[in-house]
């Protein structure tokens, strides 16, 4: 599977990158995962590929545990779906369905930290390996 991880924010923190490249590269050898980030939301319409299954993370809506996540990113692969577009940080981008990580306010840098971490544990649930080392 192929995740583009959209942000829509005026910066992401230096640490919240670095740990981002870390669980993208963990995650290479289950999913080619990208990360794209945008100053403006104007640009995410020029960005976001039509035949992509769009996810729009926002906190308004009952989360997921982990095993469902695991169980619906299954169930995409299953399905046909390859292309999976995680959009954080906009209010008005077209989606096929919403995602919440929390229902606090944080910001966009940890909100894509934790969405790739949950990523990368998502798929060590579906492979039946051990998360923790």
């Amino acid at each position: 599977m192929k995740f583009t991880i959209y942000t829509i924010s005026e910066k992401i923190e230096k640490f919240y990158l670095e740990a981002i490249k870390e669980y993208e590269k963990r995650l290479g050898r289950y999913s080619t995962i990208k990360l794209i980030h945008l100053k403006r939301e104007e640009q995410l319409g020029k960005k976001l590929s039509d035949s992509s299954y769009k996810i729009l993370v926002t906190n308004t809506k009952q989360s997921l545990s982990s095993e469902e996540l695991a169980s619906k990113i299954n169930d995409l692969g299953v399905s046909g779906t390859s292309d999976v577009s995680i959009i954080i940080g906009s209010e008005t981008a077209q989606y096929d369905e919403k995602l919440t990580l929390s229902q606090m306010e944080m910001d966009t840098g940890l909100k894509a930290t934790i969405m790739i971490e949950q990523l990368y544990r998502a798929f060590r649930i579906i492979h039946n390996h051990p998360y923790h080392k």
